[in-house]
This record gives C-alpha cells, structure tokens and sequence, in this order.
C-alpha cells in the first residue's frame, strides 16, 4: 500500500482480486517447500516450480494492471498456462517422493481453483470489451469487477 491522493492509503486494485491473493499464497507455499528439495535439484525442478508459480501471481498483477482489454485478457491467459504448469510441477514433487500426495493433491485442487477463478475473469473482461466496442469506445479498460470482502 501506499499513500494515495490526501495521504489516503490505497491499494493496487489487483491485490483485491481473490485469485491474486491465492496464487500468491501458493507461490509462498510453493517456495517453503523448494526449500526442503533435494540439493541436486536446484537448477531443476526447484528453479522451474518456483518460476511458474510465482508467474501466476505476476501475469494477474500485469494482466490487470494493462490499459488495453485485449492486454488484460493475454495477461490472465498466461497466468492460467502458469498455473497448469505448476501443477505439473507438483505432481513431479510427488511422483518424486518429495511432497506427500496428500499435499500435492491440496496445492493441484487450489491452483486448479485459481484457474477456474482466471477463466471467469476472462469471460468478465471479454464481455466488457464487447460491450465498450458496440458503444463505438476505443479497446481499452481502467477497472476490473467489483470484489466481495
């Protein structure tokens, strides 16, 4: 946060998005577990699923963040391909006897979540282009939909 318009604090508008607060959550997760990994796969399988999952938080950041709604939907579009490769890469942890299944299963199911939440987002943003473009309005977007606390 930071100090907005009169010092009234504020938050990026992507920090209000649920998918955005999971995914985040999973890379911090995601990150604790690396570190239990075995040294040998540091330039591995550690460098790979922390990239990817970390991706997934920073294409929905740029995703929203973007001015043009075709800039928005690409963004979320890539955060979904970087979800279903972390998932991937759990299931490499747990065929690897690195993770139990149990946890792997947990962490699939919440990215699989997220990635639920990202088509949706997508369907939102796309209808809001096509509505701006029957208007006659230029392909661009400032907001996001509104989130529930």
């Amino acid at each position: 946060m930071d100090q907005g318009y009169k010092g009234i604090k504020r938050t990026a508008g992507f920090e209000k998005l649920w998918i955005w607060q999971e995914s985040k959550g999973l890379m911090l997760e995601i990150a604790n577990i690396c570190q239990t990994l075995p040294r040998d796969e540091r330039f591995r399988l550690r460098d790979q699923v922390e990239r990817s999952s970390s991706s997934v938080s920073d294409n929905i950041a740029e995703g929203y963040t973007a001015y043009y709604y075709n800039d928005k939907i690409k963004g979320m579009y890539t955060a979904r391909k970087e979800a279903g490769e972390t998932q991937n890469h759990v299931r490499k942890m747990e065929g690897r006897k690195y993770i139990p299944s149990q946890l792997a299963d947990d962490l699939v199911s919440r990215y699989e979540r997220v990635i639920i939440g990202l088509n949706n987002f997508i369907s939102f943003i796309a209808e809001k282009r096509d509505a701006s473009a029957q208007k006659g309005e230029r392909n661009r977007a400032s907001r996001g939909p509104r989130q529930s606390s």
